[in-house]
Formats: C-alpha cells, sequence, structure tokens
C-alpha cells in the first residue's frame, strides 16, 4: 500500500476500506462547509455513500487511472487529494481536494499537495498538473498560488455549481518547473 511520510505529523495514505467510517464521519462534521464549494456532499449520506465512493476510487487506481489519498495528521484522516484520471499519453492529471472543517489554516493541505506533486513529477513522470478552482473560492485558489502554479486563465461557465454557472481559474504546472526544495 501507498504510504508517504511527510513529517512526524504528516503522512499521505492511499485510500481504502478500512477509512469508511472514519471518512465519512470527518465529511459529515465539515457538511455545511464543504457544501459551499463541493456539490457531491449532499449525496453523501451514509457510509455506503463513502464506501462506493473509495470501491470507486480503488478501481481507477488499479486501472491506473486516477489515485485518492488521504491526508493523515497525527494518525487522524484530515482531508484526502484526488489525482482525477491519469492521462498517461499526455503525461498529465488534474487534482481535486478537501479539508475537513477542524483541520483547516495549518498548512496540511499546502505541505500534502507539495509532496504528492513531488511524487507524481518525479515518481509517475507526470508533465502537468492542473487544479480548477471556482474564481470566488480564494481558500482553494491559494493552494497553487502558494506552490507556484502559473494562472493559466478563467473557464467561464466550467461547471455547474447549485445549477449556476461556476467560472473556474485554472492553474497549470510542468515538472521543469516544479521545486520541491530537494533540486
Amino acid at each position: 500500500m501507498f504510504v508517504h511520510k511527510i513529517d512526524e505529523e504528516l503522512e499521505l495514505k492511499l485510500i481504502g476500506l478500512e477509512d469508511v467510517e472514519e471518512l465519512y464521519e470527518l465529511a459529515d462534521r465539515s457538511r455545511d462547509h464543504l457544501g459551499t464549494w463541493l456539490p457531491w456532499i449532499e449525496h453523501t449520506k451514509s457510509e455506503a455513500d463513502t464506501k462506493d465512493f473509495i470501491k470507486s476510487a480503488m478501481k481507477r487506481y488499479g486501472e491506473a487511472n486516477g489515485m485518492v489519498v488521504c491526508i493523515v495528521f497525527k494518525g487522524e484522516i484530515a482531508g484526502t487529494i484526488d489525482l482525477h484520471e491519469l492521462d498517461w499519453n499526455n503525461k498529465k492529471t488534474s487534482i481535486g481536494y478537501w479539508m475537513g472543517e477542524r483541520f483547516k489554516g495549518q498548512g496540511l493541505l499546502t505541505r500534502s499537495c507539495k509532496a504528492l506533486f513531488t511524487y507524481a513529477f518525479r515518481e509517475l513522470n507526470l508533465n502537468r498538473i492542473e487544479i480548477r478552482a471556482d474564481v470566488r473560492n480564494t481558500k482553494s485558489r491559494a493552494v497553487p498560488e502558494r506552490l507556484g502554479f502559473v494562472n493559466e486563465g478563467t473557464i467561464r461557465a466550467a461547471a455547474m455549481l447549485y445549477d449556476e454557472p461556476s467560472d473556474h481559474v485554472v492553474y497549470g504546472m510542468l515538472a521543469g518547473e516544479w521545486h520541491d526544495d530537494k533540486d
């Protein structure tokens, strides 16, 4: 199983069925916080829904078409990062992430993304990582901005958010631009 220790407090762990209860409880406790930008929370009504998501993530991982990792802080799941579809032909992926409300503001997401992006560029040999966020979601946008991603523009009406068009800022990073403090 994939486990990447970042430091004494923080690690990334490949999502698994053993995480169903803890992940559901974290999402459920963070429901109001997550619901502003992540409509999937409305459809996560039970541990069974979380189990279905994890099974889907495990299937994608088994097919080398994605990877969801849990952010584990001091032994507790704090959130997840998802490498969405892995486009091996073009050596690229896009990223999604969320943190439980009580874990926000500690830099955990930025540190975790940095470690996962280094893995994606160095070990998976990807050339491009893309992050999209609603133009109004300043907290989510702060992560790629802190990590030096390039703001590549805005896609108008990129998605529907609660039946309303959502404009997305697109951030991109290329392998040759990535600096992980080990260079």
